[in-house]
């Protein structure tokens, strides 16, 4: 049901964005659009993953530079069935991760140094998870198209002016301020889709459920307290991220860009329950520092 209406939304997106393109110029105006974003998504396609971890500064460690990380990512991601992504490190104090790339070869998975520094080591392996379900299941090319047709919508619309048909002034103006405002309610919705199949896939790879829920209490309650300037800076790159790293979030809602933590968490709790007594491990509270420190538990990859 999840993928049937990511795609109906993305399907509805695009609609959306030749639609404004036909009432700004009619036939021309839509071809035009369409042109546009085909260009707009290619140039997404090859750059967007460079760009993303670029804005945030993160730098690309390996197993000699970050040796425990590495393991567990490779770990995991075996037991996912992907190729090893190219893992990086931003220096933020605030707890979150993400993943970009255009295909699971060349994906790449990002984590703060706030998260390494908050997480036992299998709160940190559900996040892992959690971000290499998002690798699987192409969500990080899916969440790159949708962001580019947003703003696309969005530039287009601001265009509308000035163009010789359309819908008058009023009808430009109107325009301009509904069409992003649609458009970012399509994004945040297909965003928020994503979250709960990746959290699901990445409960089922890591293999404890209330280890990603717990993560997810824990980064949520960082993430309100913490702030992280160069997401409140890039707004449109907040979807990308396990937790919104933007202050003044609240519940789910049409305007958020995730489900609330809440509902994410009880849908774990009750994934957990399905699985039985090996789904319903205890969700580590108290040990943190999963690089330098060993809870005494291996995960059920190891």
């Amino acid at each position: 049901m999840n993928y049937f209406r990511t795609a109906v939304l993305l399907a509805g997106l695009a609609a959306f964005f030749m639609a404004i393109g036909y009432l700004l110029g009619g036939t021309g105006g839509m071809l035009i659009a369409l042109l546009f974003a085909g260009a707009t998504n290619l140039f997404a396609y090859w750059n967007s993953d460079r760009m993303v971890l670029s804005m945030y500064g993160a730098h690309e460690v390996d197993a000699r530079s970050a040796p425990e990380l590495h393991r567990l990512v490779a770990d995991l991601a075996a037991r996912a069935g992907l190729p090893m992504p190219r893992l990086f490190l931003m220096d933020n104090p605030q707890p979150n991760a993400f993943a970009t790339g255009r295909n699971p070869e060349n994906a790449a998975v990002a984590v703060t140094t706030g998260l390494m520094q908050s997480l036992t080591r299998e709160e940190l392996a559900g996040v892992i998870a959690h971000e290499l379900a998002h690798v699987k299941n192409h969500d990080t090319l899916l969440m790159t198209i949708t962001a580019t047709i947003a703003g696309a919508v969005s530039m287009l619309a601001q265009f509308g002016m000035f163009f010789g048909e359309g819908p008058g002034f009023v009808g430009s103006l109107a325009l301009m301020i509904l069409a992003p405002l649609g458009a970012m309610l399509v994004q945040m919705a297909i965003s928020r889709t994503r979250e709960y199949a990746a959290d699901e896939m990445g409960a089922r790879i890591c293999g404890q459920p209330m280890w990603l829920a717990s993560a997810l209490a824990r980064i949520d309650d960082a993430a309100h307290r913490i702030p992280n300037p160069q997401a409140e800076h890039a707004p449109a790159t907040a979807h990308m991220f396990i937790i919104n790293p933007l202050s003044g979030h609240g519940m789910d809602s049409l305007f958020a860009t995730h489900p609330s933590t809440g509902n994410r968490v009880a849908a774990l709790q009750q994934l957990a329950a399905s699985l039985g007594p090996q789904g319903r491990g205890a969700a580590p509270a108290t040990q943190h520092g999963p690089w330098n420190r060993r809870s005494g538990a291996r995960g059920p990859w190891g």
